[in-house]
Protein backbone atom coordinates (compact mmCIF):
# COMPACT_ATOMS: atom_id res chain seq x y z
CA UNK A 1 0.00 0.00 0.00
CA UNK A 2 0.96 3.32 -0.95
CA UNK A 3 0.54 6.26 1.23
CA UNK A 4 1.39 10.10 0.12
CA UNK A 5 2.53 12.30 2.91
CA UNK A 6 3.21 16.07 3.14
CA UNK A 7 4.51 17.89 5.49
CA UNK A 8 3.91 22.00 6.36
CA UNK A 9 6.62 23.07 8.38
CA UNK A 10 10.52 22.42 8.10
CA UNK A 11 11.46 23.88 11.33
CA UNK A 12 13.44 21.67 13.75
CA UNK A 13 10.92 19.13 13.90
CA UNK A 14 9.88 19.18 10.06
CA UNK A 15 13.48 18.31 9.39
CA UNK A 16 14.12 15.60 11.45
CA UNK A 17 10.29 13.85 10.29
CA UNK A 18 12.13 14.38 6.46
CA UNK A 19 15.01 13.22 7.53
CA UNK A 20 13.37 10.15 9.12
CA UNK A 21 11.29 9.65 6.36
CA UNK A 22 13.80 10.13 3.59
CA UNK A 23 16.42 7.19 5.30
CA UNK A 24 14.21 4.97 7.12
CA UNK A 25 11.34 4.59 4.92
CA UNK A 26 12.29 1.07 3.32
CA UNK A 27 12.71 -0.16 7.42
CA UNK A 28 9.15 1.16 7.60
CA UNK A 29 7.77 -1.13 4.58
CA UNK A 30 9.67 -3.90 5.72
CA UNK A 31 8.14 -4.13 9.29
CA UNK A 32 4.49 -2.96 7.88
CA UNK A 33 4.16 -3.26 4.06
CA UNK A 34 3.25 0.31 4.13
CA UNK A 35 5.50 1.98 1.11
CA UNK A 36 5.68 6.22 2.28
CA UNK A 37 5.98 7.99 0.07
CA UNK A 38 6.85 11.71 0.72
CA UNK A 39 5.62 14.21 -1.46
CA UNK A 40 5.93 17.83 -0.81
CA UNK A 41 7.04 19.59 2.25
CA UNK A 42 6.36 23.48 2.56
CA UNK A 43 8.10 25.95 4.03
CA UNK A 44 7.95 30.18 4.48
CA UNK A 45 12.23 30.04 3.95
CA UNK A 46 14.38 27.34 1.86
CA UNK A 47 16.94 29.70 2.52
CA UNK A 48 17.73 29.25 6.23
CA UNK A 49 20.41 26.24 7.10
CA UNK A 50 19.10 23.06 8.18
CA UNK A 51 20.65 19.62 9.21
CA UNK A 52 19.62 18.11 5.74
CA UNK A 53 19.33 19.37 2.32
CA UNK A 54 15.55 18.74 1.27
CA UNK A 55 15.34 18.02 -2.60
CA UNK A 56 14.45 20.18 -4.66
CA UNK A 57 11.22 18.73 -6.16
CA UNK A 58 9.16 18.20 -2.57
CA UNK A 59 9.82 22.07 -1.68
CA UNK A 60 6.86 24.38 -1.95
CA UNK A 61 6.27 27.57 -0.27
CA UNK A 62 2.11 26.75 -0.83
CA UNK A 63 0.82 24.92 1.84
CA UNK A 64 -2.35 23.85 -0.57
CA UNK A 65 0.66 21.89 -2.44
CA UNK A 66 0.86 19.94 0.25
CA UNK A 67 -3.03 19.19 1.07
CA UNK A 68 -3.44 18.39 -2.60
CA UNK A 69 -0.24 15.98 -2.94
CA UNK A 70 -0.88 14.20 0.08
CA UNK A 71 -3.10 11.66 1.46
CA UNK A 72 -1.72 12.91 5.22
CA UNK A 73 -1.29 16.04 5.94
CA UNK A 74 1.25 16.36 8.80
CA UNK A 75 1.27 19.95 10.54
CA UNK A 76 4.60 20.92 12.28
CA UNK A 77 3.88 24.93 11.91
CA UNK A 78 2.86 25.68 15.87
CA UNK A 79 0.94 28.35 17.39
CA UNK A 80 -2.73 28.54 16.49
CA UNK A 81 -3.78 30.85 13.74
CA UNK A 82 -2.54 29.53 10.60
CA UNK A 83 -1.95 26.09 12.22
CA UNK A 84 -5.94 25.83 12.72
CA UNK A 85 -6.67 27.01 9.02
CA UNK A 86 -4.51 24.56 8.00
CA UNK A 87 -6.11 21.94 9.92
CA UNK A 88 -9.53 22.79 9.13
CA UNK A 89 -8.97 23.14 5.67
CA UNK A 90 -7.33 19.58 4.98
CA UNK A 91 -10.15 17.83 6.83
CA UNK A 92 -12.36 19.70 4.81
CA UNK A 93 -10.81 18.12 1.79
CA UNK A 94 -10.92 15.02 3.23
CA UNK A 95 -7.20 14.69 4.45
CA UNK A 96 -6.19 12.71 7.45
CA UNK A 97 -3.89 14.94 9.67
CA UNK A 98 -0.83 14.31 12.02
CA UNK A 99 0.45 17.33 14.60
CA UNK A 100 2.83 17.54 17.39
CA UNK A 101 0.58 21.16 18.22
CA UNK A 102 -0.33 20.59 21.89
CA UNK A 103 -1.50 24.50 22.51
CA UNK A 104 -3.59 23.81 19.51
CA UNK A 105 -5.38 20.51 20.66
CA UNK A 106 -5.31 22.17 24.60
CA UNK A 107 -7.24 25.14 23.60
CA UNK A 108 -9.45 24.29 20.21
CA UNK A 109 -9.08 20.37 20.54
CA UNK A 110 -13.12 20.38 20.76
CA UNK A 111 -14.24 22.01 17.42
CA UNK A 112 -10.66 20.28 15.43
CA UNK A 113 -11.36 16.57 16.68
CA UNK A 114 -15.47 17.48 16.33
CA UNK A 115 -14.46 18.43 12.47
CA UNK A 116 -12.90 14.87 12.35
CA UNK A 117 -15.12 12.72 13.35
CA UNK A 118 -17.81 14.81 11.00
CA UNK A 119 -15.88 13.75 8.09
CA UNK A 120 -15.06 10.17 9.27
CA UNK A 121 -10.88 11.06 9.73
CA UNK A 122 -8.07 10.13 11.69
CA UNK A 123 -5.87 13.04 13.89
CA UNK A 124 -2.38 11.60 14.94
CA UNK A 125 -1.12 13.77 18.07
CA UNK A 126 1.38 11.25 19.88
CA UNK A 127 4.00 13.62 19.20
CA UNK A 128 2.09 16.75 20.87
CA UNK A 129 3.39 15.29 24.13
CA UNK A 130 6.06 13.84 25.54
CA UNK A 131 8.56 14.16 21.99
CA UNK A 132 9.52 10.49 21.70
CA UNK A 133 8.28 9.00 24.67
CA UNK A 134 4.62 7.12 23.63
CA UNK A 135 2.26 7.93 26.26
CA UNK A 136 -0.37 9.03 23.62
CA UNK A 137 -0.72 5.27 22.03
CA UNK A 138 0.26 3.82 25.79
CA UNK A 139 -3.40 5.53 27.38
CA UNK A 140 -5.16 4.43 23.94
CA UNK A 141 -4.39 1.22 23.52
CA UNK A 142 -1.44 -0.11 26.36
CA UNK A 143 -3.77 0.68 29.20
CA UNK A 144 -7.34 0.77 27.32
CA UNK A 145 -8.74 -1.79 29.81
CA UNK A 146 -7.80 0.27 32.92
CA UNK A 147 -9.68 3.26 34.60
CA UNK A 148 -7.04 5.75 35.23
CA UNK A 149 -6.93 7.38 39.01
CA UNK A 150 -3.79 9.56 38.39
CA UNK A 151 -0.75 10.94 36.09
CA UNK A 152 1.45 12.70 37.66
CA UNK A 153 4.35 14.14 34.71
CA UNK A 154 7.31 16.24 34.17
CA UNK A 155 6.82 17.30 31.10
CA UNK A 156 8.76 19.96 30.02
CA UNK A 157 12.43 19.75 29.81
CA UNK A 158 13.02 23.08 30.25
CA UNK A 159 12.05 23.36 33.33
CA UNK A 160 13.18 19.85 34.49
CA UNK A 161 17.26 21.51 33.51
CA UNK A 162 16.61 24.55 35.50
CA UNK A 163 15.48 22.94 38.70
CA UNK A 164 18.07 20.26 37.87
CA UNK A 165 20.69 22.91 37.88
CA UNK A 166 19.14 24.90 41.26
CA UNK A 167 19.27 21.65 42.98
CA UNK A 168 22.79 20.15 42.20
CA UNK A 169 24.62 23.20 41.38
CA UNK A 170 23.43 26.09 43.57
CA UNK A 171 22.02 27.66 41.00
CA UNK A 172 19.70 30.71 41.64
CA UNK A 173 17.04 30.85 38.82
CA UNK A 174 17.84 33.40 36.58
CA UNK A 175 21.74 31.91 36.01
CA UNK A 176 19.89 28.48 35.62
CA UNK A 177 17.86 30.15 33.03
CA UNK A 178 20.73 31.97 31.39
CA UNK A 179 22.29 28.51 31.03
CA UNK A 180 19.57 26.74 29.46
CA UNK A 181 19.15 29.01 27.03
CA UNK A 182 22.82 29.49 26.23
CA UNK A 183 22.84 25.45 25.82
CA UNK A 184 19.65 25.60 23.36
CA UNK A 185 17.46 24.04 26.31
CA UNK A 186 15.55 27.15 26.82
CA UNK A 187 13.75 29.78 24.04
CA UNK A 188 14.92 33.51 24.01
CA UNK A 189 11.05 34.35 25.45
CA UNK A 190 11.25 30.86 27.97
CA UNK A 191 7.79 32.01 28.80
CA UNK A 192 5.40 29.01 27.92
CA UNK A 193 8.05 26.84 29.80
CA UNK A 194 8.89 28.48 33.12
CA UNK A 195 5.37 29.60 33.69
CA UNK A 196 3.65 26.26 32.89
CA UNK A 197 1.52 26.37 30.05
CA UNK A 198 3.31 24.09 28.03
CA UNK A 199 3.28 21.35 30.58
CA UNK A 200 -0.63 22.89 31.58
CA UNK A 201 -0.93 21.56 27.68
CA UNK A 202 0.11 18.62 27.93
CA UNK A 203 -1.38 17.23 30.98
CA UNK A 204 -5.25 18.52 29.29
CA UNK A 205 -4.51 16.35 26.34
CA UNK A 206 -3.44 13.36 28.40
CA UNK A 207 -6.19 14.26 30.81
CA UNK A 208 -8.49 13.99 28.11
CA UNK A 209 -7.29 10.71 26.67
CA UNK A 210 -7.21 9.39 30.26
CA UNK A 211 -10.83 9.97 31.23
CA UNK A 212 -12.58 10.01 28.05
CA UNK A 213 -14.01 13.36 28.89
CA UNK A 214 -13.76 17.25 26.99
CA UNK A 215 -11.30 19.17 29.50
CA UNK A 216 -11.55 23.16 28.88
CA UNK A 217 -8.00 24.39 29.28
CA UNK A 218 -8.96 27.24 31.43
CA UNK A 219 -10.05 24.96 33.74
CA UNK A 220 -6.62 23.59 34.28
CA UNK A 221 -4.88 25.58 37.02
CA UNK A 222 -1.40 26.78 36.39
CA UNK A 223 1.67 28.08 38.22
CA UNK A 224 5.06 28.30 37.03
CA UNK A 225 8.61 28.37 38.31
CA UNK A 226 9.40 32.11 37.33
CA UNK A 227 9.31 33.06 41.15
CA UNK A 228 11.17 30.38 42.81
CA UNK A 229 13.98 31.18 45.25
CA UNK A 230 17.20 28.84 45.48
CA UNK A 231 16.51 28.67 49.17
CA UNK A 232 12.99 27.11 49.28
CA UNK A 233 14.65 24.39 46.75
CA UNK A 234 17.88 23.69 49.25
CA UNK A 235 15.15 23.86 52.90
CA UNK A 236 12.87 21.38 50.36
CA UNK A 237 16.24 19.04 50.14
CA UNK A 238 16.79 19.82 53.84
CA UNK A 239 13.26 18.10 54.52
CA UNK A 240 13.97 15.12 51.96
CA UNK A 241 12.16 16.38 49.39
CA UNK A 242 12.83 17.50 45.81
CA UNK A 243 11.53 20.36 43.83
CA UNK A 244 9.85 19.66 40.61
CA UNK A 245 6.96 21.29 38.18
CA UNK A 246 4.62 18.65 38.05
CA UNK A 247 2.00 18.13 36.18
CA UNK A 248 -0.83 16.37 37.92
CA UNK A 249 -3.94 14.87 37.19
CA UNK A 250 -6.22 12.84 39.30
CA UNK A 251 -9.76 11.68 40.06
CA UNK A 252 -11.40 12.87 43.23
CA UNK A 253 -15.10 12.78 44.27
CA UNK A 254 -16.39 12.17 41.20
CA UNK A 255 -14.00 15.23 39.53
CA UNK A 256 -10.61 15.59 38.60
CA UNK A 257 -8.08 17.41 39.13
CA UNK A 258 -5.59 19.02 35.97
CA UNK A 259 -2.86 21.44 37.85
CA UNK A 260 0.47 22.23 36.87
CA UNK A 261 2.80 23.95 39.42
CA UNK A 262 6.03 23.88 41.26
CA UNK A 263 5.98 20.58 43.60
CA UNK A 264 7.91 18.94 46.06
CA UNK A 265 7.92 14.91 45.55
CA UNK A 266 9.84 12.90 48.08
CA UNK A 267 13.65 12.43 46.86
CA UNK A 268 13.67 8.64 46.99
CA UNK A 269 10.81 8.40 44.10
CA UNK A 270 11.31 7.86 40.90
CA UNK A 271 10.20 11.10 39.55
CA UNK A 272 12.30 13.21 41.45
CA UNK A 273 15.45 10.76 40.02
CA UNK A 274 14.45 12.45 36.67
CA UNK A 275 16.88 14.89 36.16
CA UNK A 276 17.84 17.26 33.09
CA UNK A 277 16.17 18.33 29.87
CA UNK A 278 14.21 14.27 30.64
CA UNK A 279 10.74 13.87 30.44
CA UNK A 280 8.74 11.08 32.78
CA UNK A 281 4.72 10.22 33.26
CA UNK A 282 3.72 8.05 36.09
CA UNK A 283 0.03 6.78 35.32
CA UNK A 284 -1.96 4.32 37.94
CA UNK A 285 -4.64 2.47 36.81
CA UNK A 286 -6.94 0.25 38.41
CA UNK A 287 -5.38 -3.31 37.26
CA UNK A 288 -1.75 -2.36 35.98
CA UNK A 289 -1.26 -0.33 38.97
CA UNK A 290 1.76 2.37 38.74
CA UNK A 291 3.71 2.30 35.22
CA UNK A 292 6.64 5.39 34.27
CA UNK A 293 7.13 6.31 31.13
CA UNK A 294 11.00 8.21 30.57
CA UNK A 295 12.67 9.31 27.91
CA UNK A 296 13.62 12.81 25.73
CA UNK A 297 10.20 15.22 25.76
CA UNK A 298 11.25 17.17 23.17
CA UNK A 299 14.23 17.68 20.28
CA UNK A 300 14.07 16.96 16.35
CA UNK A 301 14.68 13.32 16.43
CA UNK A 302 12.26 11.95 19.14
CA UNK A 303 9.53 14.14 18.12
CA UNK A 304 10.13 13.19 14.69
CA UNK A 305 9.97 9.54 15.96
CA UNK A 306 6.59 9.69 17.11
CA UNK A 307 5.31 12.41 13.66
CA UNK A 308 6.30 8.79 11.52
CA UNK A 309 4.70 6.55 14.19
CA UNK A 310 1.11 8.40 13.45
CA UNK A 311 1.54 8.48 10.10
CA UNK A 312 2.19 4.67 9.89
CA UNK A 313 -0.81 4.23 12.34
CA UNK A 314 -3.25 6.20 10.00
CA UNK A 315 -2.34 4.34 7.09
CA UNK A 316 -2.90 1.18 8.95
CA UNK A 317 -6.38 2.37 9.73
CA UNK A 318 -7.17 3.38 5.92
CA UNK A 319 -5.73 0.18 5.35
CA UNK A 320 -7.87 -2.15 7.39
CA UNK A 321 -10.58 0.40 7.08
CA UNK A 322 -11.16 0.31 10.92
CA UNK A 323 -13.35 2.92 13.12
CA UNK A 324 -12.26 4.44 15.99
CA UNK A 325 -13.96 4.68 18.87
CA UNK A 326 -14.84 8.40 19.75
CA UNK A 327 -12.56 8.34 23.16
CA UNK A 328 -13.36 11.86 23.83
CA UNK A 329 -17.55 11.68 23.67
CA UNK A 330 -17.38 15.37 22.39
CA UNK A 331 -21.02 15.32 22.64
CA UNK A 332 -21.34 15.28 26.42
CA UNK A 333 -20.87 17.75 28.77
CA UNK A 334 -17.19 18.30 30.08
CA UNK A 335 -16.16 16.64 33.55
CA UNK A 336 -15.99 18.58 36.35
CA UNK A 337 -12.99 20.40 37.14
CA UNK A 338 -12.27 20.06 40.79
CA UNK A 339 -10.11 23.52 42.15
CA UNK A 340 -10.07 22.60 46.15
CA UNK A 341 -6.96 20.31 46.23
CA UNK A 342 -6.24 18.32 49.04
CA UNK A 343 -2.52 18.34 49.65
CA UNK A 344 0.05 19.25 52.15
CA UNK A 345 1.85 22.28 52.09
CA UNK A 346 5.48 24.27 52.64
CA UNK A 347 5.24 27.00 53.91
CA UNK A 348 8.08 29.91 54.33
CA UNK A 349 7.54 33.46 55.80
CA UNK A 350 9.61 36.18 57.21
CA UNK A 351 9.58 37.13 60.35
CA UNK A 352 11.24 38.99 63.19
CA UNK A 353 13.65 36.85 65.09
CA UNK A 354 11.90 36.87 68.28
CA UNK A 355 9.29 34.62 70.69
CA UNK A 356 5.82 34.28 70.04
CA UNK A 357 5.97 34.27 66.27
CA UNK A 358 4.71 30.69 65.62
CA UNK A 359 2.23 31.03 67.89
CA UNK A 360 0.85 33.63 66.33
CA UNK A 361 1.36 31.92 63.05
CA UNK A 362 -0.14 28.53 63.96
CA UNK A 363 -2.93 30.03 65.73
CA UNK A 364 -4.40 31.19 62.26
CA UNK A 365 -3.50 28.13 60.78
CA UNK A 366 -5.70 26.03 63.44
CA UNK A 367 -8.79 28.35 62.82
CA UNK A 368 -8.80 27.02 59.43
CA UNK A 369 -8.08 23.12 60.29
CA UNK A 370 -4.93 23.03 59.29
CA UNK A 371 -2.37 21.17 61.73
CA UNK A 372 1.48 21.73 61.55
CA UNK A 373 3.65 18.33 60.90
CA UNK A 374 6.95 19.80 61.45
CA UNK A 375 8.83 23.38 61.64
CA UNK A 376 12.26 23.50 60.22
CA UNK A 377 14.90 24.57 62.95
CA UNK A 378 16.42 28.13 62.67
CA UNK A 379 19.60 27.44 62.59
CA UNK A 380 19.52 25.64 59.58
CA UNK A 381 17.08 28.03 57.99
CA UNK A 382 19.34 30.42 58.73
CA UNK A 383 22.77 28.94 57.07
CA UNK A 384 20.90 28.00 54.42
CA UNK A 385 19.14 31.40 53.98
CA UNK A 386 23.00 32.90 54.55
CA UNK A 387 20.60 35.82 56.93
CA UNK A 388 23.08 35.63 59.92
CA UNK A 389 22.27 39.36 61.52
CA UNK A 390 19.70 40.47 59.56
CA UNK A 391 16.47 41.81 61.21
CA UNK A 392 13.66 38.76 60.17
CA UNK A 393 14.55 35.34 59.64
CA UNK A 394 12.54 32.35 57.82
CA UNK A 395 9.96 30.36 59.20
CA UNK A 396 9.31 27.12 57.60
CA UNK A 397 6.21 25.06 58.38
CA UNK A 398 5.54 21.99 56.60
CA UNK A 399 1.77 20.81 57.49
CA UNK A 400 -0.08 17.97 57.13
CA UNK A 401 -2.78 17.69 54.24
CA UNK A 402 -5.39 20.48 54.13
CA UNK A 403 -7.28 21.69 51.61
CA UNK A 404 -6.94 24.25 49.23
CA UNK A 405 -9.60 27.14 49.92
CA UNK A 406 -8.47 27.00 53.60
CA UNK A 407 -5.08 27.17 52.86
CA UNK A 408 -5.22 30.37 50.78
CA UNK A 409 -7.59 31.94 53.12
CA UNK A 410 -5.20 30.96 56.33
CA UNK A 411 -2.29 32.85 54.77
CA UNK A 412 -4.33 36.03 53.67
CA UNK A 413 -5.26 36.43 57.17
CA UNK A 414 -1.53 35.56 58.48
CA UNK A 415 -0.30 38.20 55.82
CA UNK A 416 -2.15 40.60 57.43
CA UNK A 417 -0.25 39.59 61.11
CA UNK A 418 2.66 42.33 61.94
CA UNK A 419 4.92 39.81 62.44
CA UNK A 420 4.45 38.99 58.50
CA UNK A 421 7.42 41.02 56.24
CA UNK A 422 6.89 40.16 52.54
CA UNK A 423 5.01 37.23 50.53
CA UNK A 424 5.09 33.96 52.14
CA UNK A 425 6.10 31.50 49.96
CA UNK A 426 3.85 28.23 49.55
CA UNK A 427 4.56 24.97 47.61
CA UNK A 428 2.44 21.95 47.55
CA UNK A 429 3.61 18.92 48.63
CA UNK A 430 2.37 15.29 46.78
CA UNK A 431 3.41 12.25 49.11
CA UNK A 432 1.74 9.39 46.93
CA UNK A 433 4.20 6.84 46.64
CA UNK A 434 5.56 7.55 42.96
Amino acid sequence: MKVRIGIVGCGVVGTGTVKLLLENAHIIKKKTGIDILLTKVADKDWERPREIEVPLNLRTYDYMDVINESDIVVELVGGKTFAKSLILEALERGKHVVTANKRLLAEDGFEIFKKAKEKGLYIGFEASVGGGIPIVKALREGLVANRINTIYGILNGTTNYILTRMLEDHMDFSHALELAQKLGYAEADPSLDIDGWDSAHKICILSMIAFGRYVPFEDVYVEGIRDLDLLDVELGKELGYTLKLLAISKRTDGEIEVRVHPTFIRSEDALAKVSDVYNAIMIEGDFVGKTMFYGKGAGSYPTASSVVSDIVDIAKKVLFCSKDHDEFQWENQPIGIGKNFYSRYYIRFDVPDKPGVLAGVSRVLADYNISIASVLQKEKVCKLARREGEATVPLVILTHKAYEKNMQRAIEDIKKLPIIVGQPVIIRVEEEAY
